[in-house]
C-alpha cells in the first residue's frame, strides 16, 4: 500500500516577516530622526526655546536696567555680547528677547492653523456655493502681501505687541484654509468615509474625526516652517515700530535700535543672529517632516 507523506512547512525566514505594530507616525518619526539637517533644526529650536525659559536664571543682568557709564562697550568678559547705547546688556537682552518672540510666534501659528483648518477643512467638506464663496474671500486676503497688509493693520490698531498679533493672525491663515481644503476635497469621498456615513456618524463628526485628522500632515509641515516665518514677521513689524514698545526686549526691536550704529555692530548683530537661526531651524524641521511623511520615501 503506498504511504502518503507531509511535510512540514518550511519556516518563514525572519527577514522577510513584517514588522507588527509598526505604525505610520512611527516610520515617519524614524525618518525625520535619520535626517541630520532635520535633527539640526530641531536642536537649534530647542537651544532657542530653553534659552527663552531659562533666562531668569541664565542671564546676568536684567534686560532693561540701564548703567550710562558703561554705554556702547564692546563685548568683554563681563559682558559676553556687549552693552547697547543705554548701557544695558546686550545678552540678557537677547535671552530675553526669547521669551517675547517665541510665544508671539507660536500662538499665532497655532490659531491661525485651527481657524485656518476649520475654515477651509468645512469649505471642501460642504461644497457647492458655500464652499465658492469662502474660497474668493481667502482669496480676497491672499491677493494682498502679507507683510504689507499685517503692517497696515498694525498701523491702525496701534503700536503694541497683542496688535502685532492680532495683525499676524488676520493675514496667517488663509494658506491653512487653501491646503485643508485641498486635503478635506481629496479626502471626503474615501471608502471610509462612505462607510462612516453608512454608519449613521453625522456630517460634523466624519469631518472631525476622520478627514481632518487624516488631512493634518501637509498642514503640520506648513505649520512649522510658517514658525520662522512668524518669528521673521514678528520682529519686521517690531523693527518698523508696530510691535513690541520699548524697553521690552524683542529681537526685532533690539536690530532696530542698532542700526545707526554701524561701528557698535553687537546691538543688531546678535538679536538679527537669534532670528536667523530660529528661522533656519524651523525650516530644516519642515523640510525633514515633509520627507518623512511622504509615502514614497515611507516605503524605502
Amino acid at each position: 500500500m503506498a504511504t502518503t507523506t507531509t511535510t512540514a512547512p518550511r519556516p518563514i525566514p525572519a527577514a522577510v516577516v513584517p514588522a507588527a505594530g509598526v505604525s505610520s507616525q512611527r516610520k515617519a518619526l524614524r525618518l525625520l530622526l535619520h535626517n541630520r539637517t532635520a535633527v539640526l533644526g530641531m536642536l537649534l529650536v530647542l537651544f532657542w526655546v530653553l534659552a527663552a525659559l531659562l533666562a531668569p536664571v541664565i542671564a546676568p543682568y536684567d534686560p532693561v536696567d540701564q548703567d550710562l557709564k558703561l554705554r556702547l562697550q564692546g563685548p568683554s568678559a563681563v559682558h559676553w555680547l556687549g552693552v547697547d547705547e543705554l548701557g544695558r546688556d546686550v545678552f540678557s537682552r537677547v535671552l530675553y528677547g526669547g521669551r517675547v518672540s517665541l510665544p508671539v510666534a507660536f500662538v499665532v501659528v497655532v490659531l491661525a492653523t485651527i481657524f485656518g483648518t476649520l475654515y477651509g477643512g468645512v469649505a471642501g467638506f460642504v461644497g457647492r456655493w458655500p464652499d465658492e464663496i469662502a474660497m474668493r474671500f481667502v482669496d480676497m486676503v491672499l491677493a494682498f502681501p502679507s507683510l504689507i497688509l499685517a503692517m497696515a493693520i498694525a498701523a491702525a490698531l496701534g503700536p503694541s505687541i497683542w496688535n502685532s498679533m492680532i495683525a499676524m493672525l488676520l493675514v496667517w491663515w488663509p494658506p491653512y484654509a487653501r491646503v485643508a481644503r485641498g486635503q478635506v476635497l481629496s479626502l471626503k469621498n474615501r471608502d471610509y468615509v462612505t462607510a462612516a456615513r453608512a454608519l449613521g456618524m453625522t456630517e460634523r463628526r466624519i469631518l472631525l474625526r476622520h478627514v481632518l485628522p487624516n488631512a493634518f500632515a501637509p498642514l503640520l509641515v506648513l505649520m512649522t516652517m510658517d514658525f520662522g516665518n512668524a518669528i521673521i514677521i514678528t520682529a519686521a513689524l517690531s523693527f518698523l515700530g508696530l510691535g513690541a514698545v520699548p524697553p521690552t526686549p524683542e529681537w526685532g526691536a533690539m536690530v532696530a535700535e542698532g542700526r545707526e550704529l554701524i561701528q557698535q555692530w553687537w546691538i543688531s548683530t546678535f538679536p538679527g543672529l537669534a532670528i536667523f537661526t530660529v528661522a533656519v531651524g524651523c525650516n530644516f524641521i519642515g523640510d525633514g517632516l515633509r520627507d518623512a511623511v511622504d509615502p514614497r520615501l515611507r516605503l524605502r
